[in-house]
């Protein structure tokens, strides 16, 4: 894993045929922490403005959506394909503290996400705090965003996934209509919570709405009961690069605490 730093000038003066920098103004700077993924660059990356988080995000080649296997093994607890340490930008200023990607091949219950799609997590938590998620902890939050629910789901051998949480994942509240929607779904935005706290945000996306190679923008919630240093962003959308040959993850609107 490599750590990148850019700075950007976002106002330059030129007088006279003598270029000098602005004073006074604010810089833009982005910084990036990569790891190879199934021989893909997989990058999670923050936009500081003036000290401010203005973005965050990560980086996914197209070549990592076609290189996932289009079969595979139930596992249990799922295994991640990735974790990646976000830069210490978003983790001072966000609360934000790694990403991780996880293939489902299998698709999962409910119905709707019975298809082949990747799960994008944004943990607000350490990873040694997640590896110790068993699920034993059945207490959800007081309240849950507007339209969302966490559901109690059966699954054939496994019995009731209160909350349906998942080991080393946490609880997964979803829009409420999905718990009983049939059709595959394309893209949702999941919200974990484990002790009754929120701990991820997770773009949901299906392998064949990513193979479109189109931008596309799913609703984000407003996430009540945040711990104390953690915003979460009020937009999130996808931008594909066609020249670049990848997609663009990337969440906006971080209100102050």
């Amino acid at each position: 894993m490599n750590t990148r730093h850019f700075t950007i000038p976002m106002a330059l003066v030129l007088t006279a045929g003598v270029m000098a920098a602005a004073v006074g103004r604010d810089t833009s700077t982005t910084s990036s922490s990569c790891m190879a993924v199934l021989g893909s660059e997989v990058c999670t990356w923050v936009v500081m403005e003036g000290g401010t988080a203005t973005e965050l995000g990560a980086t996914i080649p197209l070549a990592l959506i076609e290189a996932v296997p289009g079969e595979a093994e139930m596992v249990w607890p799922p295994e991640e394909l990735a974790s990646i340490a976000l830069p210490a930008e978003a983790r001072q200023s966000l609360g934000i503290d790694h990403f991780g990607i996880n293939w489902e091949a299998n698709g999962h219950p409910p119905e709707t996400f019975l298809t082949q799609h990747f799960d994008f997590h944004f943990y607000n938590i350490t990873r040694d705090r997640v590896r110790a998620i068993d699920c034993a902890n059945e207490a959800k939050p007081a309240t849950v965003p507007a339209n969302y629910t966490l559901p109690d789901i059966d699954v054939p051998g496994m019995g009731t996934l209160v909350g349906l949480c998942v080991p080393l994942m946490g609880m997964h509240a979803m829009p409420a209509g999905e718990v009983h929607e049939t059709h595959a779904f394309e893209a949702s935005m999941i919200l974990g919570y484990y002790g009754a706290e929120p701990i991820f945000f997770e773009p949901m996306v299906s392998r064949e709405l990513l193979l479109r190679k189109a931008d596309f923008s799913v609703p984000m919630p407003t996430v009540q009961g945040l711990p104390h240093g953690v915003r979460y962003p009020a937009a999130f959308r996808a931008e594909y690069d066609a020249d670049a040959e990848r997609y663009r993850l990337i969440f906006t609107g971080f209100s102050a605490e």
